[in-house]
């Protein structure tokens, strides 16, 4: 299993990344992790002929702007769409006339899913669980191949995240914010918190994802973020653009 970092950027899109965007790749399956503008790139990594997944953890604007490019890619065994409750609402508004191309006039079928209701149309083993943000928001579990990726985009610390990565080869978590801040009107991760839902929760590596672009604007600002977690969680990265990680 290999997990490819195509957008790394919270908010909106700099000379350290796009929008956010994960690709994970298993024996049988292209998942996708929300769609920011990194998506542009999973044509790089993803066959025409391969069943793709997409999962949108919700619907701010950083999360699913790049579905606008998906005109650009032939998925020939289509393409399923999930998300939390209302995302088929969502997509009838958004991804339509006046805005882009309708998913009905894509050049290959698409299904959307909405979870935890859709989870048995799901072809492998995930859980799901609601986070701690201002809309409706599923951070997601991923049992393939005998490995466990958990993911918890935009949340605060939260038992939910925790479950979520128990025990779980790999965690991604969002870290949009600095080392100690915190608002609780507006959850998000930092650093510490991150790391603290990683050493709670058993995780063996953890790696930080979706950072505020106006907050984290170079990669000694990304890479002071990691230092800080490797000290309650020692096997900590900061994902960059391009990053890889094999899940052993």
């Amino acid at each position: 299993m290999e997990v490819i970092f195509l957008g790394t950027n919270g908010w909106f899109d700099t000379t350290m990344g796009n929008t956010i965007c994960i690709l994970i790749r298993t024996a049988k399956h292209a998942i996708v992790l929300d769609a920011g503008n990194g998506i542009f790139k999973l044509d790089q990594h993803v066959h025409e002929n391969e069943a793709v997944h997409l999962f949108l953890s919700h619907h701010h604007l950083d999360h699913i702007a790049g579905l606008h490019i998906l005109a650009k890619f032939r998925f020939r065994k289509g393409l399923a769409i999930a998300g939390p409750e209302g995302t088929q609402r969502i997509l009838d508004q958004i991804v339509n006339h006046p805005f882009t191309l309708p998913l009905a006039q894509l050049p290959y079928p698409v299904t959307v899913l909405e979870l935890p209701r859709d989870r048995k149309r799901v072809p492998f083993d995930l859980t799901t669980a609601s986070l701690r943000h201002p809309v409706p928001t599923l951070g997601y579990r991923f049992e393939i191949d005998g490995k466990i990726v958990a993911y918890c985009p935009d949340t605060g610390y939260c038992p939910e995240a925790v479950g979520l990565a128990r025990n779980a080869d790999l965690l991604i978590t969002e870290c949009a914010y600095r080392i100690g801040e915190d608002q609780p009107d507006w959850p998000h991760l930092n650093p510490g918190t991150a790391a603290r839902i990683a050493r709670e929760s058993g995780a063996r590596k953890l790696v930080l994802v979706h950072f505020d672009a106006s907050r984290y604007p170079s990669q000694e600002s990304r890479y002071a973020a990691e230092h800080y977690a490797q000290q309650y969680h020692s096997d900590t990265i900061a994902a960059f653009d391009g990053t890889r990680v094999t899940v052993l």
